[in-house]
């Protein structure tokens, strides 16, 4: 992304790189946080084995620097400012001479990332939790298996042999983009502080990585985790070095912003607009009151506190700057969302059909599939949403991240007929929206109950370009929905880091309010708040009654 500042006739820009599970992307962005120009380009993805998703650093890295060369067509190397990163929270592992590591049996070396969706460490994660220790009240009491703990004791008892005789730095990805851009291993408070167990006042807790068999890593003044920290935003190095610049097509020096995990990113593009005129709760309360989404393949629920740290059962957190500085984070969210709806969708044996329907059409397919629900729903004579009245869903196909905080939860679908037609996998699909914006639900009454008190959801991420997702989230939840102005949240909150790394902004607080525009405002619909509080009902229930099969048949 890039943002624009206007002095007499001259132009500044900031670039902004978003690296998300598939894909990389970059644009070019005013200082009132239009988007002018976007790239993307897709990245591999390889499933070794069950639960394994694993990247290439350097396949990443490329695509990162052709997006920024295509952005910044037109604009001189001496207009770009700054320069911000947001990726998905992954493990890279890199070797004394920075050279990739591979992470899987198969020693393919360039396969050197451990995905942030990968679960092989399940069983290590459970293992530390079993510890009990301290660092455990931070991550809501349960370590996930998308946490770099579990990741890298598994790379410990797995490849001992080999990846971790040869690993000399582990890297949170978007701590890898930094150092690549930089040269400089600092570490982001964003990435250690969420997803490595680090304090910013108590710096790495060595009693907990020596009770979870990973005192290696304390060797050295931690180097292979990384000993010195800084703050999202702030200018990370001496700026790019001379490989960096050539390679993105900028100039040597140019400041880079300590980086963010792709979803706290997102928080920063939406939660901190300017919402005056808008009739929203949160007018004039203060940023505690808001909620960002972040709902793409998978959904991140964040919610900051000034008053000092909650904690909430099973909701990560609380993490001081974990993404705007000074404030605790808590994080809560959903493994499997968009990708969720994808694998039942396509999963259906009416999906050919579908596919036909909405090519003909010239429609994609959730666009055709929510005009079909609106006219099944106009034929009977009924809201759209009580079609899938007596048909439920529980999410967790790939795990429960929050607030159960348990990975082997699977998904369940109860009230299927016998039929599979193209109106039964519209209802299926109305069905699990449904149940994710109640898993939404669930994760805001956890924290509410533990001090939070939110009035307004701001969502940004693919999943909020689809209307039916958006208006079942306010039905369900019974608050109002605030949509940016522009689609890609995400790389606004990116070139907010390269903006404040210049110091043309003063803070990361005055930057998002100055860049994040209110789009639209979604109102619930009051109507239907006793469907929904039924439906939760059953969807609690849904889980209850899981977790007893799962015992039975564990027993």
């Amino acid at each position: 992304i890039a943002i624009v500042l206007r002095s007499g006739d001259l132009e500044w820009y900031y670039v902004g790189v978003d690296v998300g599970t598939a894909s990389v992307r970059a644009a070019l962005v005013t200082r009132e946080g239009q988007v002018k120009t976007t790239a993307e380009e897709m990245v591999t993805i390889w499933k070794p084995h069950s639960d394994h998703y694993v990247q290439s650093s350097t396949d990443i890295w490329a695509k990162c620097c052709s997006t920024v060369r295509k952005v910044t067509q037109g604009v001189q190397r001496n207009q770009v400012r700054g320069v911000g990163f947001d990726a998905t929270c992954s493990l890279v592992v890199l070797d004394q001479n920075f050279q990739p590591v591979a992470v899987n049996q198969d020693g393919e070396a360039e396969r050197n990332v451990v995905m942030w969706m990968d679960h092989r460490a399940a069983e290590q994660a459970a293992r530390i939790t079993s510890t009990g220790h301290r660092v455990l009240s931070r991550v809501g009491g349960v370590m996930s298996p998308e946490m770099q703990p579990p990741k890298l004791l598994w790379l410990k008892e797995n490849l001992r042999a080999t990846c971790w005789r040869d690993a000399a730095h582990f890297l949170d990805l978007p701590d890898f983009l930094s150092w690549k851009a930089t040269a400089s291993l600092a570490r982001s408070l964003c990435t250690v502080v969420c997803k490595w167990t680090y304090c910013p006042t108590e710096k790495w807790d060595t009693s907990f990585w020596t009770a979870i068999g990973l005192e290696d890593l304390l060797e050295n003044d931690h180097s292979k985790i990384g000993d010195v920290t800084c703050c999202p935003g702030s200018p990370v190095g001496e700026g790019l070095t001379q490989e960096a610049a050539a390679e993105l097509g900028l100039d040597t020096g140019t400041a880079v912003g300590a980086s963010l995990i792709d979803a706290h990113a997102g928080g920063l593009g939406v939660i901190g607009a300017d919402v005056r005129g808008f009739s929203l709760p949160c007018e004039d309360q203060p940023i505690t009151s808001r909620m960002a989404m972040i709902c793409g393949t998978s959904s991140c629920h964040m919610a900051v506190s000034c008053q000092g740290p909650l904690f909430v059962p099973g909701v990560w957190g609380p993490y001081l700057s974990g993404m705007v500085p000074e404030l605790w984070l808590n994080e809560g969210g959903q493994s499997a969302t968009g990708r969720l709806i994808d694998h039942v969708v396509k999963g259906h044996v009416a999906y050919p059909q579908l596919q036909e329907q909405a090519v003909k059409g010239g429609e994609h397919i959730y666009s055709y599939l929510n005009r079909h629900l609106s006219s099944m729903a106009k034929d009977l004579g009924a809201p759209l949403e009580l079609l899938a009245s007596s048909l439920h869903v529980w999410p967790d196909f790939h795990g429960n991240r929050s607030p159960l905080a348990d990975p082997t939860l699977r998904g369940a679908v109860v009230g299927l007929p016998l039929s599979q037609t193209l109106d039964d996998l519209a209802l299926l699909y109305l069905a699990t929206v449904q149940a994710l914006a109640l898993g939404t639900q669930h994760i805001l009454e956890a924290m509410t109950q533990a001090g939070h008190d939110i009035t307004t959801l701001f969502l940004c991420g693919g999943l909020s370009k689809n209307p039916l997702y958006v208006q079942i989230h306010a039905n369900a939840t019974g608050l109002p929905l605030v949509l940016p102005a522009q689609t890609e949240a995400v790389l606004v909150g990116a070139a907010v880091l390269g903006a404040c790394a210049s110091h043309d902004y003063s803070s990361i607080l005055e930057a998002m309010e100055k860049m994040a525009k209110v789009g639209k405002v979604v109102q619930p619909d009051h109507e239907l708040w006793s469907f929904y509080r039924k439906k939760y009902s059953v969807f609690l229930r849904l889980h209850v009654h899981q977790r007893e099969y799962m015992a039975l048949m564990n027993d």
